[in-house]
């Protein structure tokens, strides 16, 4: 900012707070006043705008302790003078600095040419320009970052899996093109740098916070990085083994085979045939279901008759039965 502005503004007034305010308080008034005036909540209104930098401005002095208290000793020191284009005017540099640096007081022959201001008070605080191109004092605060974005997308369950460029419709109307990386899972959120809103003063724009929801897929379930894909069998195929063919994401079906004896439950994998993500490759697994056939043929029903008679006479429950009778002695 020019010299001239540590005596002209006054940020506590623009901030409506008082010279003692406290760093919560000050926050608290800062946060307000950036919200009802930032440029989203103002398009294209150019005095809102401008507003938004005053504040900004203001806060990053004061919301800095050192900058605070330098900016305060100037303001003391400055009482609301003024430069003058000559020497010793009214009002003028010398009224405020000739008694604090040996004469050079009204009409006096003190003297701050070349350097100017600058120079002074570079050398009462430590050193460096006074103000800087890039906002702030001496490069302190800098140029506002632009706001964080908020959005929501819903993606097929194959375009969450394999990803894929997206467009977006943002609140303010604009459209932006979306990158959504391989193997996204739903409720994910995406972190997008700069896809946010621009920085009302040439600063680095903000980000996009993406959360993603996946729709489910008719045939397959996420695991992690695994596939669960429910696979029906038969009776006979449970009982006796059988080679059976499980569905895969990319459509081309593989061959499995299925051992005699397989309880309904029973889990398949298939290696390598899961979701693909920095993290790695997960699996697919296929989940034995055995079907029951909801009616029979005579001749089957007689055949199954005759395998009941056949088989043991045991009870498939009676070892789950004896352990909830132990377990309820036990209580």
């Amino acid at each position: 900012m020019a010299s001239q502005d540590w005596f002209d503004k006054d940020f506590y007034a623009v901030l409506g707070v008082k010279k003692d305010v406290s760093d919560a308080e000050l926050k608290k008034a800062y946060r307000k006043l950036a919200r009802q005036y930032h440029p989203d909540s103002n398009p294209g209104d150019a005095k809102a705008e401008a507003r938004f930098k005053e504040i900004s401005e203001a806060y990053s002095v004061l919301s800095d302790a050192e900058l605070r208290r330098e900016y305060d000793q100037v303001r003391a020191m400055g009482s609301g003078a003024r430069f003058t284009a000559g020497g010793g005017g009214a009002g003028g540099f010398e009224d405020v600095f000739g008694g604090m640096f040996g004469g050079g007081g009204r009409g006096g022959r003190t003297s701050y040419a070349s350097g100017g201001f600058e120079d002074l008070l570079g050398g009462m605080f430590g050193g460096g320009n006074f103000g800087t191109s890039s906002g702030g004092y001496r490069g302190y605060g800098g140029p506002t970052r632009g706001a964080d974005v908020t959005a929501k997308t819903t993606l097929d369950f194959l375009t969450a899996i394999r990803g894929d460029t997206v467009t977006l419709s943002m609140q303010s109307g604009r459209e932006t093109k979306v990158k959504i990386p391989a193997g996204v899972a739903d409720g994910q959120k995406i972190r997008l740098k700069g896809k946010g809103q621009p920085s009302p003063d040439g600063g680095e724009a903000g980000d996009l916070v993406l959360t993603v929801a996946v729709r489910k897929h008719p045939v397959f379930e996420r695991d992690g990085l695994n596939l669960r894909v429910a696979v029906p069998l038969t009776f006979a195929e449970a009982a006796l083994g059988a080679t059976i063919e499980v569905p895969t994401l990319d459509g081309a079906p593989v061959k499995l085979r299925v051992a005699p004896g397989t309880p309904s439950g029973r889990l398949l994998r298939v290696k390598g045939r899961g979701v693909t993500t920095a993290k790695g490759t997960g699996d697919l697994l296929a989940e034995v279901v055995v079907a029951v056939p909801d009616h029979m043929p005579a001749a089957a029903r007689d055949a199954l008759d005759a395998f009941v008679a056949a088989m043991p006479d045991d009870n498939p429950r009676a070892e789950l039965l004896d352990r909830a009778r132990a377990a309820q002695k036990g209580a």
